[in-house]
């Protein structure tokens, strides 16, 4: 394909870099997008009439939707390209952030028709956000080279996290000034943000972006056969074979290990900031500040799990480089959920739960990194089938963790991820990210 270059020669461009910086905008936003429940969870049970159950309810509808269109999103990535899909997600966040806005409330509604509405709105923004992470494998895999994908993956965790961490301070602020209904309308641009930008400079063949010189896209092929060259034409689908990925033995037990490692994800993303509030007692301005503080904890792990990742695959091969991150990750979160759940004294509680989520995060780039080693050509559908198993176990968390709660209390319920944690890294052990996908 010719075309007609800014840069013709020389030494190589690095618009890669300025296609993750824009996907880690987009990972930022997303993050804002979703996680507004969790942080709005006091104001609104109260505001719609909610108990702990229904509530779990609706953390389910959520996870439902975004953990059954992760292999159709992972398909469509590879299938139209990550440009097109990309852009049509984000414009839908933000429609689906205003549906929210707008849920009847108790005057307007019966008891039924409010949870009935919830469940519904919620359903669609996990299905309008589940394909951001495998479209953004198939960005990485056209983009970057090989055994070089980790790092970018974990900045691009590092940039949902702080997204969590923004939305955790800056919510419960704008919440309890103007009320949860206006804090998610001031929202809603966000998406649309992110469909312009992304629509107006990405490309999802390299080769086809005028700013790439040659040396560029020879960076990006290197050490490539032709079986795995990125950047095929959206419309192109003679290669994305999602079956082949389903039935893969390693996609399968990197799906199970991921599964097990987000139970312990989704104990911060759905019940953290609740959970400091009505069991710990923090006023939810205090609240904010301490998972604000446990999100940047998050962001540093995944851009040092990233980092790392990459050095030791550079020193040890995919196999062992990618889940030697892993085994530390899993084994000091399992620790301190543990003595998070059972100290007594709330800050010693409280601090090993912000820096448990440092360890689970030093998890996210290297699980990435796999899943396109292994996926190859197919790292959109392969990223698509991990994210999937992930999901389902944030549809099981968000109910089985207030029914321990209710039954046995919550330090149990808390305490419960350390066997997560250490299934999740018994699974990562069978993985070989050395072998991908004929």
């Amino acid at each position: 394909m010719s075309t007609s270059r800014i840069h013709p020669g020389g030494r190589p461009t690095a618009i890669r870099w300025k296609i993750l910086i824009i996907l880690a905008l987009a990972s930022f936003i997303s993050y804002v997008l979703r996680t507004n429940l969790s942080f709005a969870a006091p104001e609104m049970m109260r505001d719609l009439g909610l108990s702990e159950i229904e509530w779990g309810w609706v953390l389910a509808a959520f996870t439902t939707g975004y953990a059954l269109f992760q292999i159709p999103g992972g398909v469509l990535g590879d299938r139209f390209g990550p440009r097109r899909v990309l852009t049509l997600i984000a414009v839908t966040w933000a429609v689906l952030t205003i549906a929210t806005s707008i849920v009847p409330g108790q005057q307007a509604a019966s008891h039924f028709l409010i949870i009935a509405a919830l469940l519904v709105v919620r359903f669609l923004v996990g299905a309008a956000h589940a394909p951001i992470f495998p479209v953004m494998n198939a960005s990485m895999v056209r983009w970057f080279p090989k055994g070089s994908w980790a790092l970018p993956l974990g900045l691009i965790s590092t940039a949902l996290t702080l997204g969590g961490a923004a939305a955790a301070v800056a919510l419960p602020q704008v919440i309890a000034e103007l009320g949860w209904r206006v804090a998610f309308l001031c929202l809603a641009p966000l998406g649309l943000l992110v469909a312009v930008i992304w629509w107006w400079y990405s490309r999802d063949n390299p080769a086809a972006h005028r700013a790439v010189n040659d040396a560029e896209v020879e960076l990006i092929n290197a050490g490539r056969d032709s079986l795995e060259e990125p950047g095929g034409q959206a419309g192109d689908d003679s290669g994305v074979k999602w079956y082949e990925v389903l039935k893969n033995r390693d996609v399968l037990f990197l799906t199970l290990s991921y599964t097990s490692m987000n139970f312990v994800f989704y104990i911060v993303f759905n019940w953290f900031f609740y959970y400091l509030v009505e069991v710990r007692e923090f006023s939810a301005t205090d609240a904010g500040f301490v998972a604000s503080a446990q999100w940047i904890a998050g962001a540093a792990g995944a851009a040092l799990g990233g980092w790392l990742c990459d050095k030791l695959c550079r020193r040890l091969g995919l196999r062992w480089g990618c889940r030697w991150p892993v085994i530390i990750g899993m084994s000091v979160s399992a620790v301190l959920l543990l003595v998070g759940a059972l100290h007594p004294a709330p800050a010693i509680a409280v601090s090993a739960m912000v820096l448990l989520f440092f360890f689970n995060q030093l998890n996210e780039g290297p699980y990435w990194a796999t899943s396109i080693a292994v996926g190859g050509r197919h790292a959109g559908a392969a990223g698509g089938v991990m994210n999937t198993g992930a999901n389902v176990m944030g549809v099981i968390n968000a109910l089985l963790v207030p029914f321990l709660a209710s039954a046995f209390g919550w330090t149990t319920a808390i305490a419960s991820g350390a066997f997560f944690a250490l299934l999740g890294l018994g699974f990562m052990l069978l993985v070989r990210a050395d072998k991908p996908i004929e």
